[in-house]
């Protein structure tokens, strides 16, 4: 595969880059979220705060039935409904049919934190991505939502690139049926092999994140700590880019600002709190702010 052009990332290529400006209507940045389990039930909570954080207006949370009641309490700003759940904790696939009346008319779509097995997203989005897809739609596919992926290479290209992959290392080997040790040797060609295949802008990474697109376009972002490496901190990323994406932010625009933010609010913890030891809900708060320096 020949090298691409690599832009880096500073704030000085994503002033050059603005986002789209909010919109006043709140119905106009519809998000929905889509994920948990009984075992992971903080997973939405962290996405959802992030997407409120980074530009979505209206939030539609879809998760398990027990889950439900909890996290409308701790995320009072949004619409949760309860779906139908498998005897062992994660969604079922009975769950569709409500998460396509959700996703209905949502400029965004978030599909995939919180998953316990990978067979279950495999199956509820199985149900679900072929039927998503209007020409204002986004979907994010995040952690075991990429076992769709997997299962079918070409399960999203009906959206038309309007859809953003966010595996970690060992997820993107995974997805690509590879070694780690290779996605770690050689995270571009990784990152392109995946975006080419499922027509689809992949962002992943490690230290750096690297964003690429069906068209070769590729993005290095150096912002981060090392105590980004913590639970919770992936829903974090993903609830960030689905934000921008309900903001009218492109793919790839969402993808890379995304990584960005979430590397800087890891800079911003790791001055204030220490290089190890912040927690991935201390992330979120800091994203507003970082938005307000980079686009004075």
């Amino acid at each position: 595969m020949p090298s691409p052009e690599v832009t880096v990332v500073t704030s000085a290529v994503l002033r050059d880059w603005p986002l789209p400006p909010p919109g006043e209507n709140k119905n106009a940045a519809r998000t929905l979220i889509v994920g948990g389990s009984c075992q992971n039930p903080g997973a939405v909570i962290l996405a959802s705060e992030a997407a409120l954080r980074s530009g979505a207006g209206k939030l539609q949370v879809a998760t398990v039935a027990d889950l439900a009641p909890h996290v409308a309490t701790v995320l009072p700003e949004a619409l949760v409904q309860g779906l139908p759940t498998r005897p062992d904790g994660d969604l079922a696939v009975g769950a569709a049919e409500g998460i396509l009346e959700l996703a209905e008319g949502c400029s965004s779509v978030l599909l995939g934190p919180g998953f316990h097995s990978a067979d279950a997203a495999a199956t509820v989005l199985s149900a679900v991505v072929p039927h998503l897809g209007t020409t204002d739609t986004t979907v994010v596919l995040d952690a075991l939502a990429l076992a769709y992926i997997t299962e079918n290479r070409d399960g999203a290209t009906h959206l038309g690139g309007r859809v953003i992959l966010t595996p970690n290392v060992s997820e993107l080997a995974n997805t690509l049926q590879v070694d780690a040790s290779q996605v770690e040797a050689e995270p571009v060609d990784c990152a392109l092999t995946l975006a080419m295949s499922a027509h689809a802008v992949v962002v992943s990474g490690g230290q750096d994140s690297w964003v690429a697109t069906p068209e070769s376009h590729v993005w290095r972002v150096q912002s981060g700590s090392r105590g980004l490496a913590v639970s919770g901190s992936g829903d974090v990323q993903a609830g960030v880019i689905v934000g921008l994406c309900a903001r009218g932010a492109s793919p790839a625009q969402a993808a890379t600002w995304g990584a960005h933010l979430h590397g800087r609010a890891g800079e911003r913890l790791a001055a204030t709190v220490g290089r190890l030891g912040f927690l991935a809900r201390e992330l979120p708060a800091q994203i507003p702010r970082i938005l307000a320096e980079i686009e004075v």
